[in-house]
């Protein structure tokens, strides 16, 4: 009889994505939040031929662009879209708009009958605007760099649809959870279907994995975000799962502190991104090893470069790379952020000396 054979999973073409084969890379792969964005000059260039942050987002040639720029610059191992959480909630008929400074602005979502009349029936042409862009990408980009696809967590989203705009409480969604739970459930079971949708099309429009992020996860106690954070994002993990079974899915629960390990585990999500605030102990006992951890430096620290950052990534590295890891930032980037900075960050992270 001829001898068996045994077959091998073959290897991912796109580095970033072998962690989630198990595989523990040294350098690990690293790329940043908000590497697209006003810290680069580039960035602002084409941001100024585009007029408002929307008209960016929904043109998918200069969406593109500035989805590139930074790969061009510093050859991170993935790329994400550029784009915005906001765009889902644009998609269900909240007018979204941005004032330059001061962020977003929706008309609040003040109860139940407001939520009743979100729609998806009008989704397709700005979802399609934003496939287009990810169609380009996998297109233009380097066959070893994967293309990472994303949307806003239920709970995030939901506080600017009822709030108005961002806050530091997050206080008018947190009110109508508890004043009205059966309304803000339905918001949450929209925001689970249109998120669904925006993501099964990046998927099938060229994106290789999906990150979730939940900004704002950090203000609810525990038994709301039981309900508000973590079901609604195992009902999104399941269904992306049923649909896309190989697409890994990153979860970014911000500012969970301990809620985290409970987050990886009854969410679904293949890999957790971890905050600045969150301890390298913690993450190493609870976390590292049982799931994909990403992070976790601190986005200041960034701006002030120098031996405190090198000293920074080291420990990082050295403490979650034993197991599978993303080098990653605490938070995105942010637009003071001196593009050298990042170069010297990439080079650090890519240093086996300086690494030991």
């Amino acid at each position: 009889m001829p001898a068996t054979k045994t077959t091998l999973k073959p290897k991912r073409a796109r580095r970033l994505l072998s962690v989630f084969d198990g595989e523990a890379l040294s350098p690990p792969p690293v790329w940043l939040m908000r590497q697209a964005g006003r810290y680069l000059p580039e960035y602002r260039a084409t941001r100024a031929k585009a007029g408002g942050f929307l008209d960016l987002c929904y043109n998918p040639a200069m969406a593109a662009e500035v989805t590139l720029q930074p790969i061009r610059r510093f050859g991170f191992d993935a790329a994400i879209l550029f784009s915005d959480i906001l765009v889902v909630p644009d998609a269900l008929g909240q007018k979204v708009s941005f004032v330059e400074g001061e962020g977003p602005r929706l008309v609040p979502l003040a109860d139940g009958i407001a939520i009743a009349k979100l729609s998806l029936a009008g989704a397709d042409k700005i979802f399609a605007t934003v496939a287009e862009t990810v169609q380009r990408l996998r297109q233009d980009l380097p066959a070893e760099t994967a293309l990472i696809g994303f949307c806003g967590a239920p709970w995030t989203v939901a506080t600017y649809m009822i709030g108005g705009q961002g806050s530091s409480d997050q206080a008018a969604a947190r009110g109508m959870a508890y004043r009205d739970p059966a309304a803000f459930q339905a918001l949450m079971d929209v925001l689970v279907a249109a998120s669904v949708t925006y993501l099964d099309g990046q998927v099938r429009a060229g994106a290789d994995l999906l990150q979730i992020f939940d900004s704002w996860a950090g203000s609810l106690p525990e038994d709301q975000f039981d309900r508000w954070v973590i079901a609604p994002t195992k009902a999104l993990v399941a269904e992306m799962k049923r649909r896309h079974p190989d697409v890994p899915i990153i979860g970014f629960p911000r500012g969970a502190g301990v809620h985290g390990v409970r987050f990886a585990r009854e969410t679904g999500v293949d890999a957790v991104g971890c905050d600045t605030a969150m301890p390298l102990s913690q993450i190493r006992s609870s976390l590292s090893g049982k799931t994909v951890v990403q992070g976790n430096l601190d986005p200041l620290l960034l701006v002030a470069g120098g031996e405190r950052m090198r000293t920074q990534v080291r420990r990082i590295v050295e403490t979650l790379g034993v197991n599978p890891f993303i080098f990653n930032l605490g938070h995105g980037i942010v637009p003071h952020t001196p593009p050298e900075h990042v170069a010297a960050l990439v080079e650090m992270v890519r240093d086996k000396s300086l690494l030991g």
